[in-house]
This record gives C-alpha cells, structure tokens and sequence, in this order.
C-alpha cells in the first residue's frame, strides 16, 4: 500500500512540474505540439524509471556512511557521500546517452524534433531531483521505484496536457505581449493551484 500511496502522490500531490516547477526548461521549450511532447515525456519517464533505482544502489552500496563495509570491516567508516551529485550525474549521463542512441535508431523524426532538448535530458533538474529525493526521504528500493515511475509520469501528464492546450490556444485571440511564453506561464500557474486541491487527498 505504501507504494501505491508513493506512486499516487508522485503524480498529483508532489509534481515535478506543478509542486516544484522543476523541469522547466524543457516543459516551456518542447510543449509545442502534443506528438514532441509525449515523445520526450517518455525518455524522462524512461530515465527517471533506470536511473533513481541505479543511484538508489549507488548510494546504499557505496556512498552513504558506513556503505562500504561488506567490502571490508575496516571501511564501515568511510563517508562518500560527498560524492553523491557526481555520481548521480554520471549515471544519469550514461542513461541519457543510451536513450539518445535508441531514439535516434527507432524515431529519426523525433530525435530531429526533439533536437538538443533529448541530450538536455542529462541536465534535466526533474530528472536529477529525482535521485536527491529519493536520497534525501531515505527510501527502500521499492519506494524509489514506485517514486521514480509517479514522477516520470506525473511530468509526462503535466508537458502533454500543456501541448495540447497550447495547440488550442493558436486558434484563440490572445493579446500579442502574452503570446508564448507569457500564457504559457499562467496556465501552468493555474494549473498549478488545480494539482493543489489533489493534497487534500488521503489514501
């Protein structure tokens, strides 16, 4: 239960995109067309889903203090966790890498649509805070899993839904200083206060 709960809440509740406005630059950059959208909402699914479980490991096993002691007794006190934000990085830039390469073999007109966005992915702060979250709530490899696929979701949801506005909102009247960026930037603030009513919710 506690998983689904977790898994719920990643989505509604905690929202990279609606709760933290992490991501950003990609959500406001890509949401265009709701085909380039979902296409990139996929890889950071995909890479959050590989990647928290993989720094969830890292961390367990080699960076929080004491994690080197089934190496050797004598390193029960050694403290990596210093390290923790290289070692992520270079985890997630291996991943995103690798996404990069499959997407370009299988979808060429999404890997040119998506253009410089896909490798950005590596610096995505959706995807990398999904790693500090999980490090810094201390959760067990479930819970990281369940949260890493709420959070990949719940950013795929909040760049589709807004794609699909924004293709609407060429066929409205919009005063010319709002247009792009400026509309964009209040429905997601509305849309924001709209996820908030989900935090009243108890599973």
């Amino acid at each position: 239960m506690e998983y689904i709960n977790i898994f719920i809440k990643s989505i509604f509740v905690d929202n990279m995109i609606f709760a933290f406005f992490l991501g950003m630059c990609s959500y406001l950059a890509v949401s265009k067309t709701v085909k380039t959208s979902a296409g990139l909402g996929i890889a950071v699914t995909f890479v959050l889903l590989i990647t928290v479980p993989i720094n969830w490991v890292v961390n367990k096993y080699m960076l929080a203090p004491g994690a080197l002691a089934w190496i050797s007794p004598k390193l029960a006190n050694v403290d990596l966790s210093f390290l923790s934000l290289i070692m992520f990085i270079a985890v997630i830039a291996a991943i995103v890498q690798m996404v990069e390469m499959i997407v370009e073999k299988t979808s060429p007109a999404l890997y040119n649509s998506l253009g410089i966005f896909l490798p950005l992915i590596a610096v995505n702060c959706a995807v990398m805070s999904g790693s500090l979250f999980m490090q810094e709530r201390a959760y067990n490899f479930g819970e990281a899993v369940s949260f890493s696929l709420g959070s990949g979701i719940g950013w795929f949801l909040a760049i589709v839904t807004i794609a699909a506005i924004r293709e609407k909102l060429r066929y409205s009247h919009i005063p010319p200083a709002l247009k792009g960026v400026g509309i964009t930037f209040i429905i997601t603030g509305l849309m924001g206060m709209a996820f908030m009513s989900f935090m009243g919710i108890k599973l």
